[in-house]
């Protein structure tokens, strides 16, 4: 591509990348270190918590003289929702794709890149290799690759059965910890192409089912073939990836121990302690990004469902039609050479709607209004009800991994009925099920049979129950109690 070419297509990025607009706000340090402050623990923060964080923040940088605004953070936040920097489900914020690549732009722009050529070309080689394997469809060249494969491996069994053992260098060490971090740090922004793309979908789809006059079954034919585009997107087919990986417990299991266990060696003291923070709570990160895009999927399905069956498409191609009339009679008066300010008597069928002239019409749809007549304003109190504070008394499951924790480093290893026995469950089937979830989540061995468990609920009725039987011990669980996936 020459010169011109590439000119006009780094403007057209210029002019339409988001990620770009916010990088280039007239206070993007200010918004970037926001989102990266506010989103540092959690991927979703409610709408109140954020629009108090940002007030704060507003009168301390008033103060400082940093930035001197009159408007509020709710206004702010609005803004950047339009924006496209945030997205709001649900009373809930989270960061767009856009936010995560100004965020990750910066991030790089502050970290020196330690990788080096060899490492590159390591990576490069792999990858060639396995790829090379795949696609050849010549039964002697893969048999060939695959034997290189093997020799390589039983060269090094060989070698370790000989006792050479073969360490890496600290810098090598630092070298592949880095790496691990740079792959795995740009894994989020695969979840929030995905997001975008669902919510892209929903939009084309409404607009086509308002601009073509089609039956349910057409639109039905449209919502199918547009997730089969969407699962062969880059971003589509990087999550179908990772929910399979996830499907496989043992191999998910797997990839968390040995996470942690390299995180707890020595070369995980040459990363930072975010990037070492980011590592161990990566599946759990990515567990909850999955949930949040099914959750989209599914809001998405449902709402299109309605959209189709309360009526509203052909409400709002009603209105269109309409609009187009009033656009035609318009147009149809300025042809004609009329005066636009002359008073008419032009009469449509649209309700109670007086024109006095075309210059008052308005081409936009009629919002519904919201009916609160039977509103009443209601003082709040200060003082929380009984049967509030009954409903926060839930299982806390890290107090659950605790008690069962100090319990093994008693008793010994046990199963999770003979931890009941020790401290009795008061709590129900919540308390059960936490303690399942604790047993999951340190990888305890399942004894392939059931046991029974004698548990009383928190109203003091008596049940019991029988549950897979796993042989817990202290040593599964991590020094940290929030390092465990539960």
């Amino acid at each position: 591509m020459n010169f011109t070419g590439l000119q006009a297509k780094y403007r057209r990025i210029f002019d339409d990348s988001r990620a770009w607009k916010l990088l280039r706000a007239d206070n993007a340090p200010i918004i970037l270190s926001f989102l990266a402050s506010i989103f540092a623990e959690e991927s979703e923060v409610p709408f109140s918590r954020a629009r108090i964080d940002l007030d704060a923040e507003l009168i301390r940088l008033g103060e400082l003289g940093v930035w001197e605004t009159d408007t509020s953070a709710g206004v702010y936040l609005n803004l950047w929702i339009k924006a496209g920097w945030l997205r709001e489900m649900d009373d809930m914020l989270s960061k767009t794709e856009a936010a995560e690549i100004a965020l990750r732009f910066c991030k790089s722009l502050d970290e020196k890149a330690n990788m080096t050529t060899a490492s590159h070309l390591r990576i490069v080689q792999e990858a060639v290799r396995e790829l090379l394997v795949a696609i050849s469809t010549n039964p002697e060249e893969r048999l060939v690759l695959l034997e290189e494969k093997k020799a390589a491996i039983q060269y090094e069994i060989d070698q370790l059965h000989a006792g050479v053992i073969v360490e890496l260098s600290a810098a090598e060490q630092a070298e592949r910890i880095r790496e691990i971090y740079q792959l795995a740090s740009v894994l989020p922004g695969d979840f929030r192409r995905v997001e975008d793309e669902i919510r892209m979908l929903d939009q084309s789809l409404r607009v086509q089912i308002i601009e073509a006059d089609t039956t349910r079954g057409d639109v039905l034919q449209s919502v199918m073939e547009q997730e089969t585009v969407l699962e062969n997107t880059d971003a589509g087919r990087a999550f179908e990836g990772f929910f399979q990986l996830l499907c496989e417990q043992n191999r998910s299991m797997e990839f968390r121990d040995q996470l942690r266990t390299v995180l707890n060696q020595p070369a995980a003291d040459h990363l930072t302690p975010p990037q070492k923070h980011f590592l161990t709570q990566l599946m759990r990160e990515l567990t909850r990004e999955s949930d949040r895009v099914f959750k989209i999927r599914r809001r998405t399905e449902e709402g299109l469902r309605n959209y189709i069956e309360s009526g509203w498409a052909r409400e709002n191609l009603a209105v269109d039609r309409l609009l187009s009339r009033l656009e035609r009679t318009a147009v149809a008066l300025r042809e004609r050479s009329l005066n636009p300010r002359c008073l008419t008597r032009l009469s449509l069928p649209v309700g109670p709607v007086q024109i006095s002239s075309p210059e008052k019409i308005r081409l936009r749809s009629p919002d519904e209004k919201l009916d609160t007549s039977g509103i009443r304003e209601k003082k709040n109190s200060g003082t929380p009800s009984f049967e509030m504070l009954n409903i926060l008394d839930t299982v806390r499951i890290r107090h659950v991994a605790e008690k069962a924790r100090a319990a093994l480093a008693r008793h010994g290893p046990m199963t999770i009925g003979e931890i009941a026995a020790i401290h009795p469950l008061t709590a129900g089937l919540e308390e059960l099920v936490a303690f399942l979830r604790v047993a999951k989540a340190v990888g305890a061995a399942s004894m392939d049979r059931q046991e029974k468990i004698e548990l009383h609920d928190k109203q003091g009725h008596f049940m019991r129950a029988s549950i897979p039987c796993f042989l817990l011990s202290a040593e599964l669980f991590p020094e940290n109690p929030d390092n465990l996936n539960i």
